[in-house]
């Protein structure tokens, strides 16, 4: 079934300058100039397959814009947000010591806020069935008094809280599938009962002291956080288990009016900073059950808010591949990388994969927060 699927992304997305480290190290002495993993290249070679393969001609071109101070002061602190406007003028680092900004990454970071808020808005109102917002830089590993992990602000926070404000939701659930932690929603949310979060991640990849199944949340917020630790290596069987077995039951119980889905596709078997092994097709089987999920619980309002996800020639596929389950539209495109992934037994669920979604599922279920 065709939809109307909005799609967000600028220009200057691809503009948010991280430096010349060598991966996460700056250059210099032993270490020769290079690119950081969290460069322009995934997002702009995701935003052209968009465009080549014609399927950008049918989505609905969202336009993003920059949220204001008071939107993020919903979310951080003054002294983080002053932090990176002033480190702005020159150029700076989002708070620890791995997550460098160029002059203007202020503004930028705000436009990608905006951008994730403008599809968010413009499927509470109707305008479209459901979003993707191909931002940058991520949002997820921000969290109130820092930056950290690439992230100066977090993009999907900042846009639930500016639709709270409004008026225009309560109940939201997250539901985050980037190969790191989701740290950030799970610190802003501890103690929140209206915010499901669900994080599934490679264990302890990063940060590594965080993400554990046993971290549920707090207060009246107690029982609304759930972490899938997956062991590396984990594939499409994996992921899809995930959403089947733990995300969906919690989802459903909790009756939220809007999923919000922090999107990093750094699971892909090609990334460097990840050790999982999704395709394209994984990817596009995720989406696949979430828009199910979505359709079941919310009216079908989901959006998409892109994270992580640092291999440049295979992120676009898999992009491409969750743009087409969203509208309903198949290009045509094929993954030209399945030839060495696609039949790989890592795409299966193994045992012991089998026994950290059901750890994890039982967890949430002693909570209430599953329904069978």
């Amino acid at each position: 079934m065709e939809r109307k699927t909005g799609y967000v992304w600028h220009e200057q997305y691809a503009w948010h300058d991280t430096g010349t480290h060598a991966g996460i190290y700056p250059s210099g002495g032993f270490v020769q100039p290079y690119h950081n993993f969290e460069s322009p290249e995934s997002k702009a070679r995701f935003a052209g397959l968009v465009e080549v393969s014609g399927l950008l001609d049918r989505l609905v071109r969202l336009p993003a814009r920059q949220v204001e101070t008071e939107d993020l002061l919903r979310v951080h602190t003054s002294g983080h947000v002053e932090r990176i406007r002033e480190q702005s003028v020159t150029g700076g680092d989002a708070g620890d010591g791995f997550s460098p900004f160029g002059r203007g990454g202020y503004d930028l970071a705000r436009l990608a806020a905006g951008g994730t808020l403008a599809a968010a808005e413009a499927v509470m109102d109707g305008t479209v069935d459901n979003a993707y917002a191909l931002v940058r830089p991520p949002g997820h590993h921000a969290e109130p008094d820092q930056g950290r992990g690439y992230c100066l602000f977090a993009n999907v926070p900042v846009a639930i809280e500016a639709l709270r404000a409004a008026g225009k939701l309560e109940r939201v659930a997250i539901f985050d599938y980037d190969v790191h932690h989701g740290n950030g929603a799970q610190k802003i949310y501890w103690e929140d009962p209206d915010v499901l979060t669900i994080s599934v991640h490679q264990d302890r990849l990063f940060p590594v002291d965080l993400g554990m199944a046993d971290e549920r949340g707090a207060g009246a917020g107690a029982g609304t956080n759930i972490n899938v630790p997956l062991p590396a290596g984990s594939g499409d069987g994996a992921y899809w288990s995930v959403v089947e077995e733990v995300a969906g039951p919690a989802i459903r119980a909790f009756q939220p009016e809007l999923i919000m889905v922090s999107s990093g596709f750094d699971p892909s078997a090609f990334d460097p900073l990840g050790r999982m092994s999704v395709t394209s097709d994984g990817f596009r089987g995720i989406a696949d059950r979430l828009l199910a999920l979505a359709d079941e619980v919310c009216k079908g309002r989901i959006v998409f808010s892109h994270e992580g996800g640092y291999s440049a020639v295979h992120v676009p596929f898999c992009g491409l591949a969750v743009l087409e389950s969203l509208s309903g539209i198949r290009t045509g495109v094929e993954d030209p990388f399945n030839i060495s992934v696609g039949q790989s037994p890592t795409r299966e669920l193994s045992p012991w994969q089998r026994e950290t979604i059901e750890h994890s599922a039982e967890l949430a279920r002693a909570l209430g927060m599953l329904v069978d």
